[in-house]
């Protein structure tokens, strides 16, 4: 078949791939940049809208389509998404300030019962993820993946209690700035420290140096 006509690799499949990825960052991005805009211009009533169009948003885009994504919402998904959304709607409703300060926190709490939830039974959530890349897993890296979720659950329970303190008794800027940043950078050195950790000694044993696993932590990061 000539070159010109032969179809490219992955064609518009990997297209669909590399929009979804964008999108999916853009979201991510989109969500911190929100508290800049509630510490810097009076529009709570707007960022309540924008926080429930940007709930829903990236969970569909995260599972493909509408219908997969409500195949994949389990009853406890429902519940924090219901929880989520009702926070969402108040906020555009009422405009208040203090609901919207303490939505970070209902977030962090969503997110800590959802890992947790997972601790009872397995897979856990990490064990979950990993299986999308690694469906055959060792005793042993299950066993990390089940320390690394109760890392997890620590996580977003400090962080959510750090945030609600900051919701109730903090000035505006020093809540945007915790929510908007400095969670974001504990979030990404915690990732960056898991994947270490994990080429370091999790894996199986190979030649492997701090720099090769510095590197696969940038590879792997989102």
């Amino acid at each position: 078949m000539p070159a010109s006509t032969r179809a490219a690799p992955g064609g518009p499949s990997a297209l669909r791939r590399g929009a979804r990825v964008t999108a999916q960052v853009a979201l991510k991005l989109a969500y911190p940049l929100m508290f800049f805009a509630a510490w810097r211009y009076d529009m709570t009533r707007y960022l309540g809208v924008a926080l429930l169009a940007l709930l829903w948003l990236q969970r569909w885009i995260g599972a493909g389509s509408v219908a997969s994504m409500l195949r994949r919402l389990t009853a406890l998904d429902w519940g924090v998404a219901a929880v989520l959304s009702c926070a969402c709607a108040a906020i555009a409703l009422t405009g208040s300030e203090l609901l919207l300060r303490l939505y970070p926190t209902l977030v962090n709490a969503g997110l800590l019962a959802a890992f947790a939830a997972t601790l009872n039974g397995g897979p856990t959530m990490i064990e979950k993820f990993a299986r999308l890349r690694h469906p055959e897993l060792s005793a042993r890296q299950v066993q990390h993946t089940r320390r690394v979720t109760l890392v997890w659950c620590a996580f977003f329970a400090a962080n959510g209690a750090v945030s609600a303190y900051l919701a109730l008794c903090g000035a505006r800027a020093a809540w945007a700035l915790y929510n908007g940043v400095v969670a974001y950078l504990m979030i990404g050195a915690l990732i960056a420290v898991e994947i270490v950790w994990r080429h370091v000694f999790v894996l199986p044993k190979r030649p492997v140096t701090v720099a090769a696993s510095l590197g696969a932590a940038r590879r792997e990061a989102p």
